[in-house]
């Protein structure tokens, strides 16, 4: 299970190193990082990660449409959501699209680890 391989998708550094801290805790270490949705669906058909993290508002392509598209080249990645948007339209348009699951920043590593078990747990 350790060796699942992940992509963090935030257009914010310390966001992308922070989540990729909390998976290392974790004891994940194969993690890989994009900075937008374009390049987030590009490092997904090439690399076909297990679990995707996803900002919802990002520059140039948002982290819904981003799900979509990257649900449609790489179909076997479970997509959580992390996001500061707390709109219960977003949450919902997210989970009915796609995403596993929906976390609000700031989060907690506990939070992280909860949503990764659902992950596993999903077909």
């Amino acid at each position: 299970m350790k060796e699942m391989k992940f992509l963090v998708v935030d257009d914010a550094f310390f966001m992308r190193k922070h989540i990729g801290n909390t998976l290392n805790s974790l004891g994940y270490s194969n993690v890989e990082f994009a900075v937008d949705g374009l390049e987030a669906v590009e490092k997904a058909q090439e690399i076909q990660p297990q679990v995707i993290t996803l900002d919802v508002s990002m520059p140039g392509m948002d982290g819904i449409e981003a799900m979509e598209k990257i649900l449609k080249v790489s179909s076997k990645s479970k997509i959580i959501m992390i996001s500061a948007v707390t709109s219960e339209k977003v949450i919902g348009c997210a989970l009915q699209n796609g995403a596993i699951d929906y976390i609000s920043k700031p989060f907690s590593r506990r939070d992280v680890e909860s949503s990764i078990k659902k992950c596993v747990f999903t077909d």
